[in-house]
């Protein structure tokens, strides 16, 4: 997979920020396409000049909204992973599970803001498509790691890690449009219910990629 060029960012300045954190609430709740400059710049007690001035264009607030989500979910699974350091790999596994429930919990009552803004930016021209499609990219490579690193003591090759990483993306990404439609309680314990089945499967006397 080709890397990515890092998205354009602005210096965030005092009234740039205020600018973010009102656009932050209001795309979230309401949608990016709902939401436009004139309702920012008034929840944030700013003029249109000056929003205009410190990002340019309402394309470059939704880069800054969406990449300050990111950054702030990197550093929360960091603590979960953190925390296992040291410990088998399908408890690291376990605790990326972990972390999109307490994630959830806390900040996606609406589910995950780059599925939503999805929905809504599916333009590859369009400034803030990298950072969706990247984040997810950015998982899809964790969970891959982790699946090798969970197999690496096994019999099973690179491939079978990779279709694991591949499970694995599923069951997160599934708990995490179940989350945000209300669809069933608590479906991040489902998923995880779900993985250590898997990951226990694949451990078992027999299995061809066993876990230690």
């Amino acid at each position: 997979m080709e890397p990515r060029e890092k998205p354009h960012r602005v210096r965030m300045t005092p009234g740039a920020r205020r600018v973010l954190e009102a656009a932050e609430g209001l795309f979230y709740e309401r949608g990016i396409h709902a939401v436009g400059v004139d309702l920012i710049a008034a929840e944030a007690g700013v003029t249109k000049k000056t929003l205009y001035d410190r990002f340019g264009s309402k394309e470059q607030i939704v880069v800054e909204y969406l990449a300050g989500r990111d950054e702030r979910w990197r550093e929360l699974l960091g603590g979960h992973l953190d925390a296992v350091a040291g410990r088998p790999p399908a408890d690291r596994i376990l605790a990326v599970f972990e972390a999109s429930r307490a994630w959830a919990a806390r900040y996606g009552a609406k589910g995950c803001s780059m599925i939503n803004a999805h929905a809504e930016i599916s333009d590859p021209a369009h400034p803030a498509h990298p950072v969706i499609t990247g984040q997810k990219q950015w998982m899809l490579g964790l969970f891959t790691r982790l699946a090798r690193e969970a197999e690496a003591d096994g019999a099973a090759d690179a491939a079978g890690a990779d279709r694991l990483a591949r499970t694995l993306m599923l069951l997160h990404e599934g708990a995490l449009v179940a989350h945000g439609l209300g669809v069933f309680p608590d479906p991040f314990g489902h998923a995880l219910a779900q993985v250590r089945e898997l990951l226990e499967n694949r451990a078992a006397p027999g299995a061809d990629a066993p876990l230690r």
